[in-house]
């Protein structure tokens, strides 16, 4: 699966400011940065990110999703650290 796909799929799905993937061989990582999402708990983060792509993993596109979300206020002091543009 192609890594822009993912962040298409996810930027169309979810009210996000932005959302960057990572990764290869059907292994990959996903930062989003919304304040909406960043708001929730853990398990409802991953609910909401894994929802849009879950027929990705029945087919065995992705098998696996490190995710990581940030505020839009987090994002521009943590982004240094992340091999993102």
């Amino acid at each position: 699966m192609e890594l822009k796909e993912i962040e298409r799929i996810l930027k169309e799905a979810l009210k996000v400011d932005e959302v960057y993937a990572q990764g290869e061989n059907a292994h990959f990582g996903v930062i989003v940065v919304s304040d909406e999402l960043a708001a929730l708990s853990k398990l409802k983060q991953q609910q909401a990110v894994y929802a849009p792509l879950m027929s990705y993993f029945s087919t065995g596109e992705i098998h696996a999703l490190t995710i990581k979300t940030y505020t839009a206020e987090k994002w521009k002091r943590d982004r240094l650290l992340h091999q993102f543009s």
